[in-house]
């Protein structure tokens, strides 16, 4: 591992994504997710991916001069096409202009189609936190993941984000809805270790531990996990008439979509009773025994925020691997490396 300062890391990222052809804007926003992802121990979702962002550019798949384009607004829905615009920047976009219409008028849902990768959803999520507000993120992309009961890919890993605000840290729940996002089979052959074998199947849907075998994921759950996916794909896709799935299985150019529904909690009770009532619950589940392999419980995203602590006090470590196709992607590039704390 090396051990990076976000800062430096963030500026690293930024200066590698805006000289791989991303304006700077777009650049800025996407390094703030990833590196928000690496902080919290979310590997699979941070500067991993910049290599193959910039790869994307180049093959016209990220378009770095798309802009957003309202097609509906109306009442409490707006929907969006991002035209291929970098990923963060769609989804950012998506929850602001909910968060501004729920604070309007109590709800508020934005549809953004045609995005592209956005990193860990849950950064949107907490946007709305941050303000009070509760807000459930979904995207939707191409097969990655087998339904269950079959051994190839038919659906995506598509993730879900819910988050609460509960006092200095919101209740932040993120996942896919595959037994691990695709990330952190990405992290394990950068890491260059093995993983488990639930994790995905090879490309004769036998399961695998050799993270450079595994050619589809598998679903959490399994029927739980594929359902939960397909009927996000409806949400995120068939409402606003962009399917993805559909038309990958048929051989057809799919996209990628994203949703944030953002509800004010201030138009359905009082914020402070609202408080009061979440920190009981909060409290009443920590409460409870523990089990025998469990030395606390832990409320959804709070590993991730005190990692997130720690980390941005001594340092965010990034993976030999991933280290080594940064260097090499800014060799390449022309961006001086970073000063890195320790190997």
């Amino acid at each position: 591992m090396t051990l990076m300062g976000a800062s430096d890391l963030e500026s690293f990222a930024a200066e590698l994504l805006t000289a791989g052809g991303f304006r700077a804007e777009h650049a800025a926003d996407t390094a703030r997710v990833l590196v928000w992802a690496d902080a919290r121990g979310t590997a699979s979702h941070g500067v991993l991916r910049i290599p193959r962002y910039v790869e994307m550019v180049r093959e016209g798949r990220i378009n770095p001069d798309g802009e957003l384009v309202t097609e509906i607004n109306t009442g409490v829905v707006r929907v969006l096409n991002a035209n291929s615009m970098p990923g963060a920047t769609a989804m950012s976009s998506a929850v602001a202009h909910a968060m501004k219409t729920a604070r309007d008028g109590g709800l508020g849902w934005c549809s953004v189609k045609n995005i592209t990768h956005a990193g860990a959803i849950g950064f949107y999520a907490q946007q709305a936190s941050d303000n009070n507000m509760i807000a459930i993120v979904l995207s939707a992309s191409g097969p990655l993941m087998a339904y269950h009961g079959a051994r190839v890919a038919g659906l995506s890993t598509n993730p879900v984000s819910i988050s609460v605000p509960a006092g200095n840290e919101p209740l932040l729940l993120d996942m896919s809805t595959s037994t691990v996002a695709l990330g952190k089979i990405l992290h394990a052959r950068d890491a260059k270790s093995p993983v488990p074998a639930d994790w995905g199947l090879d490309e004769n849907g036998a399961p695998t531990t050799d993270p450079g075998a595994v050619k589809t994921l598998t679903p959490l759950g399994g029927p739980k996990g594929s359902g939960l996916s397909l009927m996000i794909e409806v949400l995120a896709s068939v409402l606003v008439a962009n399917p993805v799935i559909s038309e990958a299985l048929n051989g057809r150019k799919a996209a990628m979509n994203g949703a944030a529904l953002v509800l004010d909690v201030a138009r359905f009770t009082d914020q402070h009773v609202f408080a009061e009532q979440i920190r009981e619950l909060v409290t009443s589940i920590r409460a409870l025994p523990t089990a025998q392999e469990a030395t606390q419980i832990l409320m959804p995203g709070e590993r991730g925020f005190a990692l997130s602590r720690q980390r941005l006090s001594k340092g965010i470590p990034v993976a030999v691997g991933t280290m080594e196709r940064l260097r090499n992607l800014a060799a390449n590039l022309g961006v001086p490396e970073p000063s890195t704390i320790q190997n």
